[in-house]
């Protein structure tokens, strides 16, 4: 740990931010968050207008599970290299360009697809986007600590949330502006288009790991997956059947609804430039200030307060959409609910990332981060594939009232898990925001 002594000084901190690392950082944060809102939010509203069922659009979300399971294949992508590219850019670089290759070739087959006529394509398509963007995001994180010394990880963090935000709104915002003005396959050909950012960043990153040893065998599974789960339930026994439930049904409201918010925006009556306006520009912001609004609490109130705080607003926020979808197309109506929702989403995320980032123990931090934040995901990611099924059979508004109510015992579970924390909580990081 940074001793107080070898804290970077105010000077160095600001001269930092210009340099290249930084810069490339900001780039790299907007190629991690293009893919995310295009196989999700993005696409459903593609695929409703298109005239796809509910339940076929609830199933479809899966293709975002890939996010939730990047840390099965982790262990390749940090232990071997692409062949001759790796030579040329180094491991790190490789596997980005590659990623980001796949993320291109995969928008652009979702752009060749036609949702109305036939889904395989476009299946195919998202499928393929998913698992790239997942696979650059492991290859960004570990650049990203490879890149800085810790003191400076805050640095780096922030920037990459900054790109990821302005990604957000090219790929909500932005490409359903040019789906109402021109067409889908535009949209999706100009996302496609925007991956040469990411490309940019990575010839101009420094090279981090030129001599990390080729693996060619292997997997060190003990220590990459054993360890960390034995030295969980080392520290925290049986208080983990309360600590995982939390953790993995926290935000399983925001993720359930998030899937069939932009459907119910068409199915009212809002135009994509309403959507693309209020929830995927307007909203974005909103999310931000939740998401430090989270932070800036969390020392004041505590963790308990904050973890249940952020499990009823979180939760109760959907109700909102349940107004919405009885009084139609009121544009009023809907900034309020995206105020209401996206603030709620953004300071529960907050607090969440903060609660993960206390549970780690010194040595196994990243992997034990990274097998908690696919935990948070997973079972919300899963459960919303058949949030179709649900609206079709008991209509919006009881659907989401339904979802609202699962933060009751949610909080009653985190008021019960926040004094587990092993070690003081760093401050909370900002998240991503929602993606309904």
């Amino acid at each position: 740990m940074t001793t107080a002594a070898e804290k970077p000084t105010f000077r160095e901190r600001i001269a930092f931010l210009g340099e290249r690392r930084v810069f490339v950082m900001l780039l790299l944060g907007f190629s991690s968050g293009l893919p995310l809102l295009l196989v999700f939010g993005t696409l459903s509203a593609w695929l409703r207008e298109a005239g796809v069922t509910l339940a076929e659009i609830g199933l479809l979300s899966w293709v975002a599970l890939a996010y939730s399971f990047k840390f099965v294949w982790a262990p390749v992508v940090d232990r071997f290299d692409v062949p001759v590219l790796a030579r040329l850019l180094g491991r790190r670089r490789a596997w980005m360009l590659v990623a980001q290759g796949g993320v291109a070739a995969g928008l652009i087959l979702v752009g060749l697809s036609e949702p109305a006529v036939s889904l395989t394509l476009t299946i195919a398509g998202a499928l393929l986007t998913a698992f790239s963007g997942a696979t650059q995001d492991i290859v960004v994180d570990g650049w990203r600590i490879d890149a800085a010394p810790t003191e400076k990880q805050g640095t780096m963090a922030a920037t990459y949330q900054l790109g990821y935000r302005f990604a957000l709104m090219a790929s909500g915002a932005g490409a359903l502006y040019i789906a109402d003005f021109v067409d889908w396959r535009a949209a999706y050909w100009t996302m496609a288009g925007l991956v040469s950012i990411g490309i940019v960043a990575v010839l101009l990153a420094p090279v981090v790991d030129r001599d990390r040893p080729v693996r060619t065998g292997g997997f060190a599974v003990r220590e990459a997956i054993v360890e960390p789960f034995a030295d969980l339930v080392r520290r925290y026994g049986l208080a983990l059947l309360v600590i995982l439930p939390v953790v993995a049904l926290y935000r399983l409201p925001d993720f359930i609804a998030g899937v069939m918010a932009n459907p119910l925006y068409i199915d009212v009556g809002f135009t994509l430039t309403d959507i693309a306006s209020v929830s995927k520009l307007y909203g974005v912001w909103i999310g931000l200030a939740g998401a430090f609004a989270g932070g800036l609490l969390l020392p004041v109130i505590g963790m308990r307060a904050a973890l249940v705080i952020g499990a009823l607003t979180g939760a109760g926020s959907n109700v909102m959409f349940a107004l919405l979808a009885h009084a139609g197309a009121d544009i009023v109506l809907l900034t309020l609910a995206i105020s209401v929702d996206n603030f709620s989403a953004g300071f529960a995320g907050s607090v969440l990332i903060a609660y993960m980032s206390g549970l780690t123990g010194p040595g196994f931090a990243a992997t034990q981060y990274a097998l908690l934040s696919s935990l948070y995901a997973l079972p919300g990611k899963l459960v919303a594939g058949f949030s179709g099924v649900m609206v079709d059979a008991f209509g919006y508004p009881a659907f989401f009232i339904a979802t609202s109510c699962v933060g009751i015992p949610v909080a009653i579970l985190a008021f019960f898990a926040a004094n587990t924390v092993a070690r003081e909580a760093p401050p909370a990081a900002v998240p991503a925001a929602r993606t309904g």
